[in-house]
């Protein structure tokens, strides 16, 4: 099956495969049956609706028949196939109205609005058509000498064309409900991932489609392409697993291939019951939406997934600057940090470690992965406010004055009052940590002399932060001490310097507290 020519220059424009049918491919997920429950307390009416309907395909897809014989079996069989399309129902059965009950348990207790009703009865005059209708939420009435084949499946057929609609409504809805749960939270640490999620539930209802999606992103040149991941941030069906992997990896090869392919072709396709929806942002990132076992589509559809598609690479193109925007914020407090601790002469990767430790106790401590990750973000800024203090007191190798401590001590107001104007949560909380990170549990620090629950929970933690990794580096006064002498302090100093809990949290992630010093270890000191 051959594609339509398109321009050779970088286009989102989907390409569409001439309509002659859908190819074999992913042919078990395309011919997935609908479900058809009968419920009548004769079995003749099963063997005979079996035989009217045999070789019936809606979409392509058979029927699945499933038998109960009794009001009480139908619930059972409902409760349990909550997927089935239609029911046909009799009215009269182990009693006069069981099917009506059974309807009615269908709506308001299995709470399911999707599956087509059909009343069936052999004595309309138990079950009158107008009072059904009325007090019911049924879907259709029929007496059963008039269900001709031809009419049953007439009636089959626009039963399982309205049920397919209400569940692509359904699925449009909530995939809507979780692109719209992205935007305001557009700045949330996982927005991106939710945001993804939404677009492949999204084109997924727009193709009518059942499973079998995945969303790949290959990141901007500087990332993704670079290392040649393909990372897989979303995905239903086979790949709902594969969220995380990288997917030159870990996808099938005739998937790896169509992505690929759209990734050097730069254009969407929509061929041979696959869509391979390719979106490119101003930043330079490349996004690449995968869906197997599509329908056949009309013109509508496809000019829905068009439009669709634009529109999402104009949000995608706004994440994407959001997350740049982040990551500059990020590097400026990380510059600033160090250049504030190579001016004290405190060199190597310090503010790095503070800030790993720092989260590590937030999240011990129950806070959330969003707060902790301001907690990291923030606690490098610590000692900010030195800038405001001189040279010859920074970098004195000695014992400090009297005179001397008391201007020290100013940094830590100094850092507040540079931090405490911004409006953004990570100058805020770094304006909080610079204040009150020399404050003391049990009383005696500084500027404040608060203590306990008084002080700040950012200032608790970076204080611990701070100290840990203080007296494990070399300073112009001081050389480092060695670990155990370090945890002997901590002990000594549970409940007086520090926050017992925070501790107690700290010790008990020694190993992750090693994995930090590892990772981001001081350069060896170069001679003079």
């Amino acid at each position: 099956m051959m594609d339509r020519n398109v321009s050779e220059e970088p286009t989102d424009e989907i390409v569409f495969a001439e309509e002659d049918g859908i190819g074999p491919v992913n042919n078990a997920i395309a011919k997935r049956p609908w479900k058809l429950i009968i419920v009548d307390d004769e079995e003749e009416v099963h063997d005979v609706t079996r035989l009217a309907l045999n070789g019936f395909t809606f979409a392509d897809r058979p029927l699945e028949f499933l038998s109960a014989f009794s009001g009480e079996e139908a619930r059972s069989v409902l409760a349990e196939h909550s997927d089935a399309a239609v029911v046909l129902l009799d009215v009269v059965m182990e009693t006069e109205h069981a099917g009506l009950d059974v309807a009615k348990y269908l709506r308001e207790e299995l709470h399911n609005t999707s599956i087509r009703i059909i009343l069936r009865t052999g004595q309309p005059g138990q079950a009158p058509e107008r009072a059904v209708i009325t007090n019911y939420d049924i879907n259709d009435y029929k007496e059963k000498t008039e269900l001709t084949s031809q009419k049953l499946y007439t009636l089959m057929y626009a039963a399982l064309r309205s049920f397919r609609d209400i569940t692509a409504l359904e699925s449009s809805r909530r995939g809507l409900e979780k692109i719209i749960h992205a935007s305001s939270h557009i700045f949330e640490q996982r927005s991106m991932a939710q945001f993804s999620q939404g677009v492949l539930e999204q084109i997924t209802s727009l193709l009518h489609l059942d499973d079998g999606a995945a969303y790949l992103a290959s990141g901007g040149v500087a990332a993704a392409n670079e290392d040649g991941c393909l990372n897989i941030l979303a995905g239903t069906g086979e790949f709902a697993g594969l969220v995380g992997q990288d997917g030159r990896k870990v996808l099938r090869r005739e998937v790896l291939d169509r992505v690929e392919d759209a990734l050097r072709s730069r254009k969407t396709k929509l061929s041979d019951g696959r869509y391979t929806g390719y979106f490119s942002t101003n930043t330079g990132a490349e996004n690449v939406i995968y869906v197997s076992g599509v329908n056949e589509q009309g013109d509508v559809d496809h000019r829905l997934v068009d439009i669709f598609g634009h529109n999402v690479g104009v949000a995608f193109d706004n994440i994407y600057l959001r997350d740049e925007l982040e990551e500059t914020q990020r590097e400026i407090v990380y510059c600033l940090s160090e250049a504030v601790e190579t001016r004290s002469r405190e060199t190597g990767y310090h503010v790095k470690r503070v800030a790993e430790y720092s989260k590590l106790l937030a999240l011990g401590y129950g806070m959330s992965e969003e707060e902790a990750e301001i907690v990291k973000l923030a606690a490098p800024l610590h000692d900010v406010g030195k800038v405001g203090i001189p040279d010859a007191i920074l970098g004195k190798p000695g014992k400090l004055t009297a005179e001397e401590w008391e201007i020290m001590k100013t940094h830590a107001e100094l850092g507040y009052d540079m931090l405490k104007s911004s409006s953004r949560r990570i100058l805020q909380a770094g304006a909080v940590i610079a204040k009150e990170h020399h404050e003391k549990w049990a009383g005696g620090g500084y500027p404040e002399g608060k203590s306990g629950e008084d002080i700040h929970i950012y200032g608790r933690i970076v204080a611990l932060a701070d100290v840990f990794d203080a007296l494990g580096s070399d300073r112009c006064y001081k050389k480092a001490w060695p670990m155990d002498e370090i945890l002997d302090l901590l002990r000594d100093e549970r409940g007086k310097h520090f926050d017992p809990k925070l501790v107690d949290i700290f010790l008990d992630n020694l190993d992750e507290v090693e994995a930090i010093r590892a990772a981001f270890p001081d350069a060896p000191a170069v001679a003079a």
